[in-house]
């Protein structure tokens, strides 16, 4: 299967030749600050990346969980169903009902109620990790355009898209510092 083109690299690959060239040649130095900014923009991003993925697996662990605790919720109540059922059969035929079985009914109720606290946690949980993820994402969109327009500001020789290239990671920086301390 052939490889999807990753445009964005080359684009960084050809702004890098660029800024080398321009930089030889002595004339514009705020390229040297554009190509700086890149590289810090881009570890800025990588850190953003890493704590996006690592939400995401929590979020779905969390959510794994929650399913399980559900589904325990469910085994608990089904039980409880065919108790009562085949004590109700007992007095239909005209004999007593087991009293064991009305005490494990009691039981298992008490246990789906502590059974459905830890699903709602859980589930909780994962929508907690689902927004911090979101937040992230959003964080590595802004940081990616960033690098591209700084990328094509020293292509073009645009001082002012590298300027409008900071404004994004800005907001990239707003997104990673929402995500850490929310």
């Amino acid at each position: 299967m052939d490889e999807i083109e990753d445009y964005s690299e080359k684009i960084h690959e050809q702004s890098n030749e660029h800024a080398h060239h321009i930089l030889q040649e002595g004339k514009e130095r705020w390229v040297l600050f554009v190509a700086l900014s890149t590289a810090l923009i881009a570890v800025l991003a990588a850190i953003t990346g890493l704590l996006a993925g690592e939400h995401a697996d929590e979020a779905m662990l969390a959510q794994i969980h929650s399913s399980d605790q559900w589904a325990f919720y469910q085994a608990k109540g089904i039980k409880s169903e065919t108790l009562s059922e085949a004590n109700k059969l007992l007095v239909a035929f005209g004999k007593p009902a087991i009293a064991e079985d009305q005490a494990k009914i009691a039981a298992n109720k008490k246990e789906q109620a502590e059974i459905k606290e830890k699903a709602e946690d859980f589930q909780k949980e994962s929508t907690m990790h689902s927004e911090k993820h979101s937040i992230f994402a959003h964080g590595i969109t802004m940081f990616q355009i960033s690098i591209a327009i700084g990328a094509i500001s020293i292509i073009v020789k645009r001082k002012s898209l590298w300027l409008v290239s900071m404004g994004f990671a800005c907001v990239g920086i707003v997104f990673l510092l929402q995500g850490l301390l929310f």
